[in-house]
């Protein structure tokens, strides 16, 4: 059985008291490394920009070990390594400021990374500036947000695990917004819209919150935002609204306040899907999707997708439904051709 250098294994086990020290901006002659790390987190002190992450996992005993980062973002699913048999991953971070919600505090500068797991062991960690990283921007309200506390999560926030090196999720999503605030904010929309490069995706998850917005209105918002990606050369994606869980009598979903249909009876879906076949738009239809999942498991098994056990909350998404969630985005994005299945992790 292959062994670890025990003097580098020292660094990462939990009884380790050794403090972080900060890696500066400027060493860029070098791959930033564990230096950098305490037993349970890393600190990089880099500026805002796009990193490709290399973890090396394990030691002399068998461990489990996720990597999360900057505002709650899951990074790397839970990875086991037998003892003594490291196992190497790698993936893609976007670092910015503010680092969670647009419109929400700055958060801790450089890159942050915290060690969970059942078992975490790291053994080695590089980190480097992003050569080509291909983006995927997220445009959506509280369910798809970075939320900043738990047990709040959004969709986004779990989506990035699911992603190997080379695809990295910048998540301009924000609590409490809609079509018409996220393009009237200059904290929204004219900030992600100068980012867009050719290649890139950007996501369009916006319904929630449009509540008193007229169907004419929102139809052209819509429309403004897809143009917008499309002068950028960026492709864009729009997504339904997950569903409410708001069930009626015989088991099923409510049509107007599960299903998105706003007091002046506007149906977001509708109008998504018929805004995405007259542009010729790829189409994620989570409602669809989400609609399918809550029903199947019913109204008491459906409670631990949402948050309703913790705060009578059936709109915003528990850890559990939030990676759910993301897994129905992550295998409508490889189905549809928009991610290759190369670069997605399917644990």
């Amino acid at each position: 059985m292959r062994r670890f250098n025990l003097a580098v294994l020292a660094v990462v086990t939990l009884s380790t008291g050794l403090s972080a020290v900060p890696a500066q901006a400027q060493q860029e002659h070098r791959p930033l490394g564990i230096e950098n790390c305490t037993a349970t987190a890393c600190h990089f002190d880099v500026p805002p920009g796009t990193y490709d992450v290399k973890v090396l996992l394990g030691g002399d005993t068998a461990s489990s070990t996720s990597v999360a980062g900057e505002t709650r973002r899951a990074l790397l699913p839970e990875t086991p390594a037998p003892a003594g048999e490291p196992v190497a991953r790698s993936f893609t971070v976007n670092v910015r400021t503010p680092e969670g919600e647009p419109t929400g505090a700055g958060g801790t500068p450089g890159l942050d990374l915290v060690l969970g797991g059942s078992a975490p062991a790291l053994a080695n960690i590089s980190v480097t500036p992003a050569r080509r990283a291909r983006q995927i921007f997220l445009v959506g309200d509280s369910t798809v947000c970075d939320q900043p506390g738990a047990p709040y999560t959004g969709w986004g926030q779990q989506l990035p695990q699911y992603l190997r090196k080379g695809l990295s999720v910048a998540n301009y999503a924000d609590s409490g917004e809609s079509t018409v605030t996220y393009l009237s904010d200059s904290r929204l929309w004219a900030t992600v819209q100068p980012q867009i490069r050719p290649g890139d995706l950007v996501l369009i998850q916006l319904a929630h919150n449009d509540k008193t917005t007229d169907e004419a209105t929102y139809r052209a918002n819509l429309g403004t935002l897809v143009e917008g990606v499309r002068e950028k050369g960026g492709e864009p994606v729009l997504v339904t609204p997950i569903v409410r869980r708001w069930f009626n009598a015989d088991g099923t979903l409510n049509n107007n306040t599960a299903l998105l249909v706003n007091g002046l009876g506007v149906d977001h879906p509708a109008v998504i899907r018929s805004v995405a076949e007259a542009e010729d738009v790829p189409l994620i239809d989570l409602t669809a999707k989400t609609k399918a999942l809550v029903e199947s498991l019913g109204v008491e098994a459906s409670k631990a997708l949402y948050l309703y056990n913790e705060k009578r909350d059936n709109t915003h998404t528990s850890v559990h439904g939030a990676t759910a969630y993301a897994n129905l985005v992550r295998d409508e994005l490889v189905a549809r051709h928009l991610v290759p299945e190369g670069l997605v992790r399917v644990q």
